[in-house]
């Protein structure tokens, strides 16, 4: 039987700026509650300095904590897009295949807000991101749009 449950995404018309993909593992989409190889549910939602969006809810069914490893290739899957994943806690063999496919492990306090989480990822973003996060960048588009902007401003080496 297949460890994912439901995956929903949310589909939108409206053009959006680029955004960066980060993942959450909760339990009730406000806080951050589970550890990376256990969760049960991810909230990935795109942000940018200025705005952020819920893209995707994914839903695990539960599995014994003896099939974990083997069920870390769907959750690698959903999160593969997304430069973070936000968790209780993660296993070294969680750490290194998410860094493998690079996304960065983040432990948070049990818990944290999912709405704090973001705010304080989109002011770091604003003032100037921290070397993981510069890191992480390099994967998403907002790095890329950077430079095309910097590019139609006319600059030189």
């Amino acid at each position: 039987m297949s460890g994912l449950k439901r995956s929903l995404s949310v589909v939108t018309d409206e053009p959006q700026e680029p955004l960066m993909k980060v993942a959450f593992a909760s339990s009730d989409q406000k806080h951050v509650d589970q550890h990376f190889g256990s969760a049960l549910e991810f909230v990935i939602y795109g942000i940018n300095p200025d705005s952020k969006v819920l893209l995707s809810l994914a839903e695990f069914e539960a599995i014994g904590s003896d099939e974990n490893e083997a069920k870390l290739a769907e959750k690698l899957a959903i999160l593969e897009d997304c430069i973070a994943v936000y968790c209780r806690a993660c296993g070294a063999s969680g750490v290194r295949r998410l860094l493998d496919i690079g996304v960065q492990p983040v432990k948070v306090v049990e818990g944290a807000l999912i709405e704090d989480l973001i705010d304080a990822l989109q002011a770091e973003l604003r003032q100037g991101p921290s070397s993981w996060l510069a890191k992480a960048m390099t994967k998403s588009t907002l790095n890329i749009s950077r430079f095309n902007e910097m590019e139609m401003e006319g600059w030189d080496e």
